[in-house]
């Protein structure tokens, strides 16, 4: 009972772990509202300055960042990629957790092998099958690519395996219903607290992507928002209020993601471990 029991030493260190984690981005936002002259400060700022209107409004009006549309395009390719990924992973884990065929273990085997090939390995043939599609500069490139997921795909199979009784499903094909409809009526409700942490999972990685998307987009009128602030902090002199600012405008919709469905992320993983 010691080992779990929480003392002042424990609380304490926990505090200190949660301040050390959060101050990196409680200053990204001080040095937003602030001017450049802040970076040099001894000690540095840590309350909020005045600056933030017209850091906010030099960033929107910075001709070579288009940062709005890339704010933009990258909501859609995160949306659309973690719809994708969610719904598709999810009938995948059903099929290879619940359906019986020929050549399930082998074809398990190939997507967990793919998790194990580094990203970098497939930048060069993904952009030459690209640039035969004539796809260069345009958002399909970004988003058909990472339209599946290996790793969606086992871990939905792993929960799939736990959290859906296959008496349940005798019942339902019993009772008349064809495959999908035993997945989308029986399945998905179960799997929704999975699919949930898939989802923020995906949403976040996409959102932060970087790699392929400087890859494949050589557009500077049409970036993803990680491209928007590389403009920013490129050049000669960096105008570190504006790349600050822009860090900060980015981060919101992955800290509203998180905080509208934290409970969501927390009880999928819980409930997960608890099946386990």
């Amino acid at each position: 009972m010691r080992l779990w029991s929480g003392t002042r030493l424990t609380y304490a260190a926990l505090v200190l772990a949660v301040l050390m984690s959060a101050f990196p981005i409680y200053w990204m936002f001080v040095v937003a509202t602030r001017s450049s002259d802040a970076m040099g400060e001894v000690p540095p700022p840590v309350t909020p300055g005045g600056n933030l209107p017209g850091n906010v409004d030099r960033l929107l009006s910075n001709a070579d960042a288009h940062f709005l549309t890339g704010m933009l395009n990258s909501a859609i390719v995160a949306g659309c990629v973690t719809v994708s990924v969610v719904f598709f992973s999810s009938l995948a884990g059903f099929a290879f957790a619940k359906l019986r065929f020929r050549g399930a273990n082998a074809l398990l085997l190939v997507i967990i092998a793919t998790m194990m090939v580094p990203t970098q390995l497939g930048v060069i043939p993904l952009y030459m099958l690209m640039t035969k599609l004539d796809w260069n500069d345009e958002l399909q490139a970004v988003i058909v690519p990472a339209l599946v997921t290996g790793f969606g795909v086992f871990m939905m199979r792993q929960y799939a395996s736990q959290a859906v009784s296959s008496e349940l499903i005798e019942a339902a094909r019993v009772d008349g219903c064809t495959t999908f409809r035993i997945f989308w009526s029986v399945v998905a409700p179960a799997l929704r607290p999975a699919a949930a942490v898939l989802g923020l999972l995906t949403f976040m990685t996409t959102w932060n992507d970087f790699l392929w998307p400087y890859a494949v987009l050589n557009d500077p009128e049409n970036p993803t928002v990680q491209l928007s602030l590389r403009a920013l902090s490129n050049g000669y002199y960096q105008d570190m209020s504006q790349v600050f600012t822009g860090t900060a405008i980015a981060t919101l919709p992955l800290l509203l993601v998180f905080i509208i469905f934290g409970r969501q992320i927390i009880g999928g993983i819980m409930e997960g471990a608890v099946k386990a």
